[in-house]
């Protein structure tokens, strides 16, 4: 699937070196997950322990991975070669469920000479 370059994904509202030539809109990328009882049970005994809870660790940024990505390819769609002002966002849904959402503007860009 087509996907924007990740090199050309910036929170900044500017890339270095290119002009925005085309402005695409809003952009994102939403993950819905939850944690499953052996997670769960694995997280509280970690929380035991203290220190880092990796279980979570990793279920986090393994959500968050998928939200960028699917935000790289909603951006390819619009016709974008790149994303500025990106950010991420997270809410719990339910108990146990949170939503990951990765959002930002699609731009086209054309580097400056």
């Amino acid at each position: 699937m087509n996907r924007v370059d990740s090199s050309m994904v910036t929170t900044a509202n500017e890339i270095s070196g290119y002009r925005i030539v085309k402005n695409f809109g809003i952009v994102r990328g939403i993950i819905v997950r939850s944690r499953s009882v052996i997670g769960n049970l694995g997280a509280a005994l970690q929380t035991i322990v203290g220190g880092n809870i990796t279980i979570l660790t990793n279920l986090c940024e393994k959500t968050r991975e998928e939200a960028y990505e699917l935000l790289l390819q909603h951006a390819a769609q619009h016709g974008a070669n790149a994303v500025v002002a990106m950010r991420y966002d997270a809410t719990e849904v339910m108990q146990g469920v949170t939503e990951v959402l990765a959002y930002g503007t699609a731009v086209q860009v054309e580097r400056i000479t």
